[in-house]
């Protein structure tokens, strides 16, 4: 005689079969820091390897010679425009359509959502592509390429943006697994990349003979072999979702749930390469060895603001989860969260190199007005890098809520901020340490107004109106007159 669980048990024959519990998803419902941390970590592993191929790229390239230098230094810009906003723009915009759907629970519609994140990917990289290779050389020769310089640069810029679809194609590929919480394999994968692109750009520009155009082939190969293994993961139906290509119809709809996150946070990489660009030019008038200087310092940024990156992509699908569900109250905890291990995590690392700046300043010069100039702006801005910490994370938080607008208007405000600022101290022949207290102050403001907006933004859904008009009064009071009353027990 065969034993029968509880669950077997038909109703009326013993106990009660007991409801069935539905199972838990650990973006969706686990505990917050605990989840936040375990998708970051993936994150914080692949973006550190973006760093490494900087710096091997730096180093082969520099064997090419100091032409090949400059050149890079010229098209690295436009290269980091691409992969910030087919990555952390519409990459977060695809990440944050895919996990609404999947918080409401409407699988079917995430499918269709990813199709349609591949369509933009590809009319993004040949809108890119195109335009690269038509108006590219002209826009490098205005940025002051001359010469071998220029020759260089737009070797490496036709065959970088020849194949511009395919990093557009990855990062959205990797946007698509993120929004179902898969941060392990989009992070392998572009760890592997990194790997790959050091290997084979140093091997098809040095070894091979190539120059710059080797080392444009070896990341776009590189980028080949994670969009297979993605694509392959995703079609193969081992993903959450799996895109559709049988019978899909196209959408406005799906399209707009997308780019009405993408296409408005695109702004803000480019705002910021503005930013950037804005106050190296204002910084070049002290010298070679400030702007030498505020370069080092800037890439200590780039390192720590690598950790709320990652931090602010693994909210992206906690609170997209959320917001699908209608937990407004929980996606805003996930929010604040985020923010606060990213401000005090970046903040901790940058004060502590601002009092010893030297350990950081060394390893890239030791030329004595360099290294001056080096310590000086990280001890007065470094401290601030916390709150670039904080405003990437809101960014990415606002993303997962649909609501990236304040965000992108906050780094506007920073981009004039240093604009009419800049301008102020060049009229009153200001030191380079009023420049540098300049963007410093630019990073607490922008990390401040981001904030401000993420808190004044709605999330949930608009609050129903009520009409108190005669007529709906006269109705309201005569649905009660009709209405039977109400018995009382007893």
């Amino acid at each position: 005689m065969s034993e029968i669980g509880l669950a077997d048990t038909p109703v009326g024959e013993g106990r009660p079969v007991p409801p069935v519990k539905p199972s838990r998803n650990a973006v969706a419902d686990g505990p917050i820091l605990k989840t936040l941390l375990s998708l970051a970590w993936p994150n914080i592993i692949a973006n550190t390897a973006g760093t490494c191929v900087v710096i091997a790229e730096t180093s082969y390239i520099g064997r090419l010679g100091i032409e090949a230098l400059a050149a890079m230094a010229l098209v690295f810009p436009l290269v980091i425009l691409t992969m910030t906003m087919s990555g952390g723009a519409m990459g977060g915009g695809v990440a944050s359509a895919i996990a609404r759907a999947l918080g409401a629970g409407d699988t079917d519609r995430a499918s269709t959502l990813a199709s349609h994140a591949l369509l933009i990917a590809l009319t993004f990289g040949a809108t890119f592509m195109v335009g690269m290779l038509v108006f590219g050389p002209g826009l490098l020769e205005t940025l002051g390429g001359r010469g071998t310089v220029l020759s260089h640069a737009v070797a490496y810029l036709q065959i970088f943006f020849g194949g511009a679809m395919l990093p557009w194609l990855m990062n959205s590929m990797a946007g698509i697994l993120r929004g179902t919480g898969n941060m392990k394999l989009p992070s392998f994968m572009i760890l592997s990349s990194a790997l790959l692109q050091i290997v084979l750009g140093g091997t098809l520009s040095l070894g091979l003979g190539l120059g710059m155009r080797g080392v444009a082939a070896g990341a776009l190969l590189a980028f080949s072999v994670s969009i297979s293994v993605m694509g392959w993961y995703l079609f193969s139906g081992r993903a959450r979702v799996r895109p559709k290509l049988r019978g899909l119809k196209i959408s406005g709809a799906m399209f707009a749930d997308i780019l009405k996150v993408g296409a408005v946070a695109c702004f803000s990489p480019l705002q910021s390469v503005l930013s950037i660009a804005i106050f190296t030019h204002m910084l070049a008038g002290f010298g070679t060895a400030v702007l030498a200087g505020y370069g080092i310092g800037a890439r200590l940024e780039f390192m720590m603001t690598t950790v709320a990156f990652s931090v602010g992509m693994a909210s992206v699908p906690m609170v997209g989860m959320a917001i699908g569900a209608e937990r407004v109250a929980r996606a805003r905890r996930i929010a604040w969260t985020a923010g606060f291990v990213s401000f005090t995590s970046v903040g901790a690392l940058a004060t502590l190199i601002a009092f010893v700046p030297q350990v950081w300043v060394d390893i890239f010069t030791q030329d004595p007005s360099a290294r001056a100039a080096g310590a000086h702006y990280l001890r007065i801005a470094a401290p601030m890098y916390a709150f670039i910490g904080l405003a990437i994370s809101m960014y990415f938080s606002s993303q997962g809520a649909a609501k990236v607008l304040g965000p992108v208007l906050a780094q506007t405000v920073r981009l004039i901020f240093i604009a009419v600022g800049g301008s102020y101290l060049l009229q009153h022949a200001a030191t380079e340490g009023e420049f540098f207290m300049l963007a410093a102050t630019s990073m607490v403001l922008l990390g401040v107004l981001t904030l401000a907006s993420v808190m004044l933004t709605r999330w949930g859904p608009k609050p129903a109106t009520v009409e108190f008009s005669p007529a709906v009064v006269t109705a309201e009071l005569a649905s009660v007159a009709e209405a039977p009353p109400v018995r009382r027990a007893g």
